[in-house]
Protein backbone atom coordinates (compact mmCIF):
# COMPACT_ATOMS: atom_id res chain seq x y z
CA UNK A 1 0.00 0.00 0.00
CA UNK A 2 1.54 3.55 -0.71
CA UNK A 3 1.94 6.51 1.41
CA UNK A 4 -1.13 8.14 3.30
CA UNK A 5 -0.81 12.32 3.95
CA UNK A 6 2.88 12.95 4.34
CA UNK A 7 6.26 10.58 4.60
CA UNK A 8 6.57 7.37 3.18
CA UNK A 9 4.75 3.97 3.72
CA UNK A 10 6.73 0.77 3.08
CA UNK A 11 5.18 -2.19 2.06
CA UNK A 12 5.48 -5.38 3.61
CA UNK A 13 4.13 -7.73 6.15
CA UNK A 14 2.09 -4.70 8.84
CA UNK A 15 1.15 -6.64 12.67
CA UNK A 16 -2.41 -6.94 12.20
CA UNK A 17 -4.73 -6.90 15.37
CA UNK A 18 -6.77 -10.00 16.39
CA UNK A 19 -10.18 -10.34 14.56
CA UNK A 20 -11.81 -9.55 17.98
CA UNK A 21 -10.12 -5.73 18.58
CA UNK A 22 -11.30 -3.20 17.49
CA UNK A 23 -9.41 0.39 16.19
CA UNK A 24 -8.13 2.47 18.98
CA UNK A 25 -10.64 5.65 20.09
CA UNK A 26 -9.70 9.08 17.94
CA UNK A 27 -7.48 11.14 20.82
CA UNK A 28 -8.74 15.01 21.45
CA UNK A 29 -5.51 16.86 20.21
CA UNK A 30 -3.29 18.57 22.79
CA UNK A 31 -4.26 22.36 23.69
CA UNK A 32 -2.02 24.69 22.22
CA UNK A 33 0.07 26.40 22.90
CA UNK A 34 1.92 23.12 24.43
CA UNK A 35 2.50 23.08 27.93
CA UNK A 36 5.74 21.61 27.64
CA UNK A 37 7.52 24.86 26.40
CA UNK A 38 9.94 26.54 29.26
CA UNK A 39 7.12 29.42 30.59
CA UNK A 40 10.43 31.49 30.21
CA UNK A 41 10.46 31.34 26.43
CA UNK A 42 7.37 32.57 25.67
CA UNK A 43 6.71 35.03 25.64
CA UNK A 44 9.51 37.05 26.26
CA UNK A 45 10.13 38.82 28.95
CA UNK A 46 10.81 41.98 27.58
CA UNK A 47 12.09 42.80 23.67
CA UNK A 48 15.50 43.54 23.38
CA UNK A 49 16.57 47.03 23.15
CA UNK A 50 16.98 48.45 19.52
CA UNK A 51 20.54 48.05 18.91
CA UNK A 52 22.71 50.57 16.96
CA UNK A 53 22.02 48.06 13.80
CA UNK A 54 18.20 49.93 13.52
CA UNK A 55 15.24 47.89 12.19
CA UNK A 56 17.47 45.03 11.97
CA UNK A 57 17.02 43.38 15.68
CA UNK A 58 13.49 43.63 16.01
CA UNK A 59 13.08 42.11 12.42
CA UNK A 60 15.09 39.26 13.55
CA UNK A 61 13.16 38.78 16.75
CA UNK A 62 10.50 38.50 14.96
CA UNK A 63 11.26 35.80 12.65
CA UNK A 64 13.00 33.63 15.63
CA UNK A 65 9.98 34.04 17.24
CA UNK A 66 8.03 32.94 13.86
CA UNK A 67 9.85 30.12 13.99
CA UNK A 68 9.75 29.45 17.22
CA UNK A 69 5.94 29.41 16.97
CA UNK A 70 6.05 27.30 13.55
CA UNK A 71 8.38 24.63 15.08
CA UNK A 72 5.88 24.07 17.47
CA UNK A 73 2.68 23.72 15.41
CA UNK A 74 4.81 22.09 13.15
CA UNK A 75 5.71 19.23 15.76
CA UNK A 76 2.24 19.56 17.20
CA UNK A 77 0.89 18.59 13.78
CA UNK A 78 2.95 15.97 12.76
CA UNK A 79 2.57 14.50 15.99
CA UNK A 80 -0.98 14.48 15.21
CA UNK A 81 -0.38 13.19 11.74
CA UNK A 82 1.49 10.25 12.79
CA UNK A 83 -0.92 9.59 15.29
CA UNK A 84 -3.92 9.53 12.40
CA UNK A 85 -1.54 7.85 10.22
CA UNK A 86 -0.74 4.59 12.61
CA UNK A 87 -5.13 5.10 13.40
CA UNK A 88 -5.38 4.29 9.55
CA UNK A 89 -3.32 2.06 9.12
CA UNK A 90 -4.55 0.37 11.81
CA UNK A 91 -8.01 0.09 10.64
CA UNK A 92 -7.09 -0.56 6.93
CA UNK A 93 -5.26 -3.73 8.61
CA UNK A 94 -8.44 -4.76 10.44
CA UNK A 95 -10.35 -4.10 6.87
CA UNK A 96 -7.45 -5.87 5.00
CA UNK A 97 -8.00 -8.69 7.85
CA UNK A 98 -11.93 -8.66 7.51
CA UNK A 99 -11.94 -8.91 3.53
CA UNK A 100 -9.58 -11.52 3.94
CA UNK A 101 -11.51 -13.66 6.38
CA UNK A 102 -14.34 -12.68 4.33
CA UNK A 103 -12.45 -14.08 1.04
CA UNK A 104 -11.78 -17.00 2.73
CA UNK A 105 -15.27 -17.59 4.21
CA UNK A 106 -16.50 -16.98 0.71
CA UNK A 107 -14.29 -19.02 -0.77
CA UNK A 108 -14.80 -21.95 1.63
CA UNK A 109 -18.72 -21.38 0.94
CA UNK A 110 -18.19 -22.05 -2.52
CA UNK A 111 -15.94 -24.50 -2.42
CA UNK A 112 -18.67 -26.34 -0.41
CA UNK A 113 -21.27 -24.90 -2.55
CA UNK A 114 -19.01 -26.50 -5.69
CA UNK A 115 -18.96 -29.72 -3.53
CA UNK A 116 -22.92 -30.14 -3.13
CA UNK A 117 -23.54 -29.04 -6.86
CA UNK A 118 -20.92 -31.35 -7.62
CA UNK A 119 -22.71 -34.28 -5.42
CA UNK A 120 -26.40 -32.98 -7.03
CA UNK A 121 -24.94 -33.06 -10.43
CA UNK A 122 -23.27 -36.52 -9.36
CA UNK A 123 -26.40 -37.99 -7.87
CA UNK A 124 -29.02 -36.54 -10.78
CA UNK A 125 -26.28 -38.43 -13.27
CA UNK A 126 -26.67 -41.36 -11.67
CA UNK A 127 -30.52 -41.15 -11.00
CA UNK A 128 -30.68 -40.25 -14.76
CA UNK A 129 -28.67 -43.48 -15.16
CA UNK A 130 -30.44 -46.10 -12.94
CA UNK A 131 -33.81 -44.17 -14.42
CA UNK A 132 -32.53 -45.29 -17.89
CA UNK A 133 -31.64 -48.79 -16.94
CA UNK A 134 -34.74 -49.06 -14.81
CA UNK A 135 -36.68 -48.27 -18.15
CA UNK A 136 -34.66 -50.37 -20.41
CA UNK A 137 -35.31 -53.25 -17.88
CA UNK A 138 -39.00 -52.57 -17.54
CA UNK A 139 -38.92 -52.29 -21.50
CA UNK A 140 -37.15 -55.58 -21.79
CA UNK A 141 -39.54 -57.11 -19.12
CA UNK A 142 -42.49 -55.82 -20.42
CA UNK A 143 -41.93 -57.54 -24.30
CA UNK A 144 -41.15 -60.91 -22.56
CA UNK A 145 -44.44 -60.64 -20.81
CA UNK A 146 -46.12 -59.75 -23.90
CA UNK A 147 -44.21 -62.17 -25.66
CA UNK A 148 -45.31 -64.44 -22.95
CA UNK A 149 -48.96 -63.79 -23.20
CA UNK A 150 -49.05 -63.73 -26.82
CA UNK A 151 -47.32 -67.66 -26.62
CA UNK A 152 -49.97 -68.22 -24.41
CA UNK A 153 -52.70 -67.13 -26.04
CA UNK A 154 -51.25 -69.22 -29.39
CA UNK A 155 -50.89 -72.09 -27.08
CA UNK A 156 -54.63 -71.37 -25.85
CA UNK A 157 -55.88 -70.98 -29.64
CA UNK A 158 -54.28 -74.12 -31.25
CA UNK A 159 -55.56 -75.88 -28.62
CA UNK A 160 -58.76 -74.12 -28.80
CA UNK A 161 -58.86 -75.24 -32.69
CA UNK A 162 -57.52 -78.68 -31.80
CA UNK A 163 -60.62 -78.93 -29.33
CA UNK A 164 -63.07 -77.54 -32.07
CA UNK A 165 -61.87 -80.10 -34.39
CA UNK A 166 -61.80 -82.81 -31.94
CA UNK A 167 -65.27 -82.31 -31.34
CA UNK A 168 -66.60 -81.92 -34.80
CA UNK A 169 -64.96 -85.22 -35.03
CA UNK A 170 -66.60 -86.22 -32.49
CA UNK A 171 -69.74 -84.40 -33.23
CA UNK A 172 -69.04 -86.69 -37.13
CA UNK A 173 -68.94 -89.75 -35.34
CA UNK A 174 -72.09 -89.29 -33.20
CA UNK A 175 -74.04 -88.29 -36.33
CA UNK A 176 -72.80 -91.16 -38.05
CA UNK A 177 -73.68 -93.57 -34.97
CA UNK A 178 -76.95 -91.68 -34.71
CA UNK A 179 -77.44 -92.54 -37.96
CA UNK A 180 -76.33 -96.72 -37.45
CA UNK A 181 -78.25 -96.64 -34.24
CA UNK A 182 -81.41 -95.34 -35.89
CA UNK A 183 -80.81 -97.93 -38.54
CA UNK A 184 -80.00 -100.89 -35.75
CA UNK A 185 -83.12 -99.28 -34.35
CA UNK A 186 -85.06 -99.74 -37.34
CA UNK A 187 -83.69 -103.48 -37.83
CA UNK A 188 -84.31 -103.89 -33.94
CA UNK A 189 -87.99 -102.81 -34.32
CA UNK A 190 -88.26 -105.42 -37.07
CA UNK A 191 -86.90 -107.94 -35.10
CA UNK A 192 -89.43 -106.87 -32.29
CA UNK A 193 -92.06 -106.99 -35.00
CA UNK A 194 -90.90 -110.65 -36.00
CA UNK A 195 -90.56 -111.87 -32.14
CA UNK A 196 -93.95 -110.73 -31.48
CA UNK A 197 -94.92 -112.64 -34.31
CA UNK A 198 -93.33 -115.53 -33.33
CA UNK A 199 -94.27 -115.09 -29.59
CA UNK A 200 -97.82 -114.67 -30.91
CA UNK A 201 -97.37 -118.00 -33.09
CA UNK A 202 -95.36 -119.14 -30.00
CA UNK A 203 -98.28 -119.00 -27.41
CA UNK A 204 -100.71 -120.47 -30.03
CA UNK A 205 -98.67 -123.59 -30.52
CA UNK A 206 -98.14 -123.49 -26.57
CA UNK A 207 -101.74 -123.53 -26.23
CA UNK A 208 -102.46 -125.68 -28.49
CA UNK A 209 -100.06 -127.83 -26.89
CA UNK A 210 -101.20 -127.24 -23.13
CA UNK A 211 -104.40 -128.00 -24.49
CA UNK A 212 -103.32 -131.41 -26.22
CA UNK A 213 -102.01 -132.77 -22.63
CA UNK A 214 -103.90 -134.87 -20.25
CA UNK A 215 -104.43 -134.67 -16.57
CA UNK A 216 -104.24 -138.16 -15.00
CA UNK A 217 -104.78 -139.98 -11.91
CA UNK A 218 -101.38 -140.90 -10.36
CA UNK A 219 -100.50 -144.61 -8.03
CA UNK A 220 -101.84 -142.29 -5.25
CA UNK A 221 -105.00 -142.01 -6.69
CA UNK A 222 -104.24 -138.14 -7.02
CA UNK A 223 -105.41 -136.53 -9.87
CA UNK A 224 -102.02 -135.46 -11.35
CA UNK A 225 -101.27 -132.01 -13.61
CA UNK A 226 -100.75 -131.59 -17.06
CA UNK A 227 -97.68 -134.93 -17.84
CA UNK A 228 -95.46 -134.00 -20.58
CA UNK A 229 -94.79 -137.15 -22.51
CA UNK A 230 -91.87 -135.15 -24.88
CA UNK A 231 -89.50 -132.34 -24.86
CA UNK A 232 -91.33 -130.13 -26.39
CA UNK A 233 -94.67 -130.68 -24.05
CA UNK A 234 -92.40 -130.18 -21.06
CA UNK A 235 -90.65 -126.85 -22.41
CA UNK A 236 -94.47 -125.70 -22.97
CA UNK A 237 -95.23 -126.95 -19.05
CA UNK A 238 -91.91 -124.82 -18.16
CA UNK A 239 -93.15 -121.85 -19.80
CA UNK A 240 -96.87 -121.99 -18.53
CA UNK A 241 -94.65 -121.90 -15.04
CA UNK A 242 -97.09 -123.93 -12.43
CA UNK A 243 -94.82 -126.21 -11.09
CA UNK A 244 -91.12 -126.77 -11.36
CA UNK A 245 -89.37 -129.27 -13.57
CA UNK A 246 -86.41 -130.80 -13.02
CA UNK A 247 -84.84 -133.18 -16.07
CA UNK A 248 -82.93 -136.44 -15.03
CA UNK A 249 -81.04 -138.87 -17.59
CA UNK A 250 -80.06 -141.89 -14.87
CA UNK A 251 -78.57 -144.71 -15.38
CA UNK A 252 -78.62 -147.86 -13.32
CA UNK A 253 -76.21 -147.85 -10.51
CA UNK A 254 -75.22 -148.77 -7.20
CA UNK A 255 -75.21 -145.21 -5.20
CA UNK A 256 -78.41 -143.30 -5.85
CA UNK A 257 -78.38 -139.90 -7.99
CA UNK A 258 -80.01 -136.70 -6.46
CA UNK A 259 -82.79 -134.90 -8.71
CA UNK A 260 -84.09 -132.72 -7.26
CA UNK A 261 -85.16 -132.38 -3.83
CA UNK A 262 -85.00 -136.59 -3.91
CA UNK A 263 -82.81 -139.26 -4.39
CA UNK A 264 -83.14 -142.02 -7.62
CA UNK A 265 -81.85 -145.09 -7.74
CA UNK A 266 -82.32 -147.40 -11.16
CA UNK A 267 -83.03 -150.57 -10.33
CA UNK A 268 -83.86 -152.50 -13.90
CA UNK A 269 -85.15 -151.08 -17.17
CA UNK A 270 -86.84 -152.91 -20.00
CA UNK A 271 -86.28 -150.91 -23.15
CA UNK A 272 -88.54 -153.70 -25.07
CA UNK A 273 -91.37 -153.35 -22.74
CA UNK A 274 -90.74 -149.84 -21.40
CA UNK A 275 -90.79 -151.14 -17.85
CA UNK A 276 -88.82 -150.07 -15.18
CA UNK A 277 -87.97 -150.07 -11.06
CA UNK A 278 -86.43 -147.66 -9.11
CA UNK A 279 -86.06 -146.50 -5.28
CA UNK A 280 -87.12 -143.14 -4.00
CA UNK A 281 -84.83 -141.94 -1.42
CA UNK A 282 -86.47 -139.23 0.53
CA UNK A 283 -86.99 -137.93 4.48
CA UNK A 284 -84.73 -140.57 5.39
CA UNK A 285 -87.57 -143.03 3.75
CA UNK A 286 -86.70 -144.92 0.69
CA UNK A 287 -89.84 -145.86 -1.68
CA UNK A 288 -89.98 -148.40 -3.70
CA UNK A 289 -91.55 -147.88 -7.46
CA UNK A 290 -91.42 -151.53 -8.85
CA UNK A 291 -92.40 -152.37 -12.32
CA UNK A 292 -93.66 -149.15 -14.16
CA UNK A 293 -94.82 -147.75 -17.57
CA UNK A 294 -93.75 -144.86 -19.18
CA UNK A 295 -95.42 -141.64 -18.85
CA UNK A 296 -97.14 -142.61 -15.64
CA UNK A 297 -97.31 -140.32 -12.96
CA UNK A 298 -95.28 -141.55 -9.73
CA UNK A 299 -96.99 -140.03 -6.97
CA UNK A 300 -94.91 -139.15 -3.24
CA UNK A 301 -94.60 -136.85 -0.28
CA UNK A 302 -92.14 -134.81 0.90
CA UNK A 303 -92.68 -133.27 4.02
CA UNK A 304 -92.03 -129.44 2.93
CA UNK A 305 -94.91 -129.50 0.75
CA UNK A 306 -98.72 -129.85 0.51
CA UNK A 307 -98.98 -130.95 -2.61
CA UNK A 308 -97.57 -134.37 -3.71
CA UNK A 309 -94.58 -134.28 -6.47
CA UNK A 310 -94.53 -136.79 -9.06
CA UNK A 311 -92.04 -138.56 -11.48
CA UNK A 312 -92.80 -139.18 -14.79
CA UNK A 313 -90.11 -141.95 -17.20
CA UNK A 314 -90.77 -140.80 -20.69
CA UNK A 315 -88.26 -143.16 -22.33
CA UNK A 316 -86.61 -146.37 -21.02
CA UNK A 317 -83.52 -147.47 -22.70
CA UNK A 318 -81.15 -150.72 -21.82
CA UNK A 319 -79.90 -149.74 -18.08
CA UNK A 320 -81.09 -145.90 -18.74
CA UNK A 321 -84.44 -144.11 -18.13
CA UNK A 322 -85.37 -140.06 -19.38
CA UNK A 323 -87.88 -138.12 -17.34
CA UNK A 324 -88.50 -135.37 -14.96
CA UNK A 325 -89.53 -134.38 -11.55
CA UNK A 326 -92.82 -131.94 -11.19
CA UNK A 327 -92.53 -130.18 -7.62
CA UNK A 328 -95.23 -127.93 -6.42
CA UNK A 329 -94.37 -124.11 -6.19
CA UNK A 330 -95.25 -123.81 -2.92
CA UNK A 331 -93.60 -125.07 -0.30
CA UNK A 332 -95.37 -125.41 2.80
CA UNK A 333 -95.40 -128.92 5.33
CA UNK A 334 -97.99 -130.78 5.31
CA UNK A 335 -100.25 -131.61 8.87
CA UNK A 336 -100.40 -135.51 8.26
CA UNK A 337 -98.03 -137.78 6.51
CA UNK A 338 -98.93 -140.02 4.13
CA UNK A 339 -97.77 -142.45 1.21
Amino acid sequence: MGSIIGGPFTGGTQPQPAPSQTPPAYQTPPAYPPSAYPPSAYPPAAYPAPSSSGWKTPLISAVAVLLAVAGGEFYYFNSQLGEFRSQMNDRLDSLDQKIAQAQEASNVSSQTSRRYVDNLKKELDGARAQASQLAGQAKVDATKHADEIASRLSQAQEQQAKQVTAVTADLSQVKDQASATQGRVGEVSGQVDTLKTEQASTRQELEKTIADLKRTTGDLGVTSGLVATNGKELAALKALGERNYTEFKLAREKNPTKVGDVMIRLKSADAKKNRYSIDLIADDKTIEKKDRSTNEPLQFYLSRAAQPYELVVNEVRKDLIIGYVSAPKVQQARKTASN
